[in-house]
């Protein structure tokens, strides 16, 4: 049914400006510290055994928490929840930059994965709830997309001017104004409809089977990338994995109040967008590595001259999310911006597969980069969007945690498969051109160039299903609460966030 003028929030779009800054803060961490890991590493004399922690730590928390802090947020109301997770979050920061040894850095990154869990999923949520106007809707959208699909560049400029210019500890202390700033405007203007939240029992034994198997199966990719696809540890985790999960499915199909909700991930469209992003991030997390050390080592960029050449495909995704899937999202079906996007950004990808030792990053890997944050800008506001759209507002929080786990466990294989892939192929060519190599430095180097390129033709392929899967499963229609809109499934429709007619 359509708003009321009474109905609709006054500061909504305040509040857009704090929700905004906390998800930028929460992706661009994701990539600064890769950046500032080396400085870390030996200023705090870790082990290149132990180093993966610093990123693992926080991987495993936050991608193993996101449908608990996603239901939190249902539960307590996603205001609180938002705000403590600044909180948390700041406080995890503070004492990362603060860290005098390896443990208590890992320590930080832990709590900065847990209090992230509750920030992610609660800030999605919110927006979901207090903008239902389609056209509000496509704009809000527009601007949160761009943020999550380009926050993670940013990450790396910012990580190579603070590593550069100030210490690799900034990294760190430069979430506290972020933290600090969104909380305190969450607090003075972000106003959540009382109506949204779900009061229901906590499903504990949901929460300790989603976990556990989610925190296996992040593990799991992680231990691949350093011992073997087929070391026994990997092959348990994979396996436990997929028992607890299977378990929790089991679970959230009998008990009353299911933490995750099946008719969440049943539905067609949300089940599409799932797997689509997931698959979609498999690819851009191997590219941001690859590239990072093509710049650094190959080329010889300084971190911070690394991190600006990231800058056009920031640019490409502002300008696909908030100038095409914006202005397009109410007009056209989502799927006709998803498969379009994820294939312009596929093709962005397939230039890259060009680089070697002296490819010119004008004529290059400029139009590479341009293409592929034009086709995800495109492809990820429309996806984010309708993850949450016609969903009944006593959801919205675990269903946001969705969009944010499929992304996190896309993350975490797109790390190990496509390095694994990466070293594998570089092996190879050094084996292979070891008698002809011109002296064992340029060897080293085009074994490395040889082996990213082949990750990236994979990345390719990945973008490709990404595009197919979200033609062929996303049906749903037009974004305006019009008849083409009725694509989602999930009953009573007077539970349903109401959206105004286009």
């Amino acid at each position: 049914m359509p708003e009321t003028a009474s109905s609709v929030d006054p500061r909504r779009w305040k509040a857009l400006i704090f929700i905004a800054l906390a998800q930028l803060m929460v992706v661009l961490d994701a990539t600064i510290v890769n950046i500032a890991l080396p400085s870390a590493q030996d200023a705090l004399d870790i082990s290149d055994a132990n180093k993966q922690w610093v990123i693992t730590a926080y991987a495993l928390a936050f991608g193993g928490l996101l449908l608990f802090g996603g239901r939190l947020a249902d539960l307590w109301g996603r205001k609180q929840t938002f705000v403590v997770g600044l909180v948390g979050f700041a406080v995890a920061s503070a004492l990362g930059g603060a860290a005098l040894n390896s443990p208590m850095l890992m320590g930080a990154r832990a709590l900065q994965g847990l209090f992230g869990a509750l920030l992610a999923p609660s800030a999605l949520s919110l927006l979901a709830v207090m903008f239902t106007d389609a056209k509000e809707r496509a704009k809000a959208f527009g601007i949160f997309g761009a943020i999550a699909g380009g926050g993670g560049a940013v990450g790396l400029i910012l990580g190579g001017v603070l590593t550069e210019y100030m210490n690799w500890r900034w990294t760190f202390f430069v979430n506290i104004p972020f933290a600090a700033i969104a909380a305190v405007g969450a607090i003075s203007v972000i106003r959540e409809p009382a109506e949204s939240r779900n009061p229901a029992k906590l499903d504990i034994p949901g929460v300790l089977l989603a976990t556990l198997g989610l925190v296996s199966l992040v593990y799991g990719f992680t231990r691949a990338e350093s011992d073997g696809w087929t070391a026994g540890l990997t092959i348990g985790l994979f396996v436990a994995a997929v028992v607890l999960l299977a378990a929790f499915a089991v679970v959230e199909s009998r008990v009353k109040a299911p933490l995750l909700p099946l008719r969440v991930i049943t539905d067609r469209n949300r089940g599409g967008v799932y797997l689509a992003l997931g698959l979609a991030v498999i690819g851009m997390f191997g590219l941001f590595l690859f590239l990072t050390y093509y710049m650094q080592v190959v080329k010889g960029y300084s971190p911070v001259k690394s991190g600006l050449s990231f800058l056009p495909m920031i640019v490409g995704m502002i300008t696909g999310s908030t100038q095409i899937g914006t202005r397009l999202m109410t007009r056209v079906p989502a799927r006709l911006l998803m498969g379009p996007g994820f294939l312009v950004a596929a093709i962005g990808m397939l230039l890259l597969t060009q680089i070697d030792l002296d490819t010119s990053y004008p004529l290059l890997i400029l139009p590479g980069f341009l293409l592929l944050g034009l086709g995800m800008g495109t492809a990820f506001m429309p996806a984010m969007s309708l993850a949450t759209h016609g969903i009944q507002p006593r959801d919205a929080g675990v269903a946001s945690a969705m969009v944010n786990t499929s992304q996190q466990v896309g993350g975490a294989i797109g790390t190990a498969l496509l390095n694994t892939i990466a070293t594998s192929a570089g092996n190879e060519y050094g084996k292979s051109h070891a008698a002809t190599a011109r002296s064992p430095k340029v060897l080293e180097l085009q074994s490395m160039v040889h082996g990213y390129t082949t990750a990236i033709w994979w990345a390719v392929g990945i973008l490709v299903v990404s595009a197919v899967i979200a033609i062929t499963f996303v049906n749903a229609g037009r974004q305006d609460g019009g008849p083409a809109a009725t694509g989602s499934g999930d009953g009573a429709a007077e539970d349903a966030i109401p959206v105004m007619a286009h």
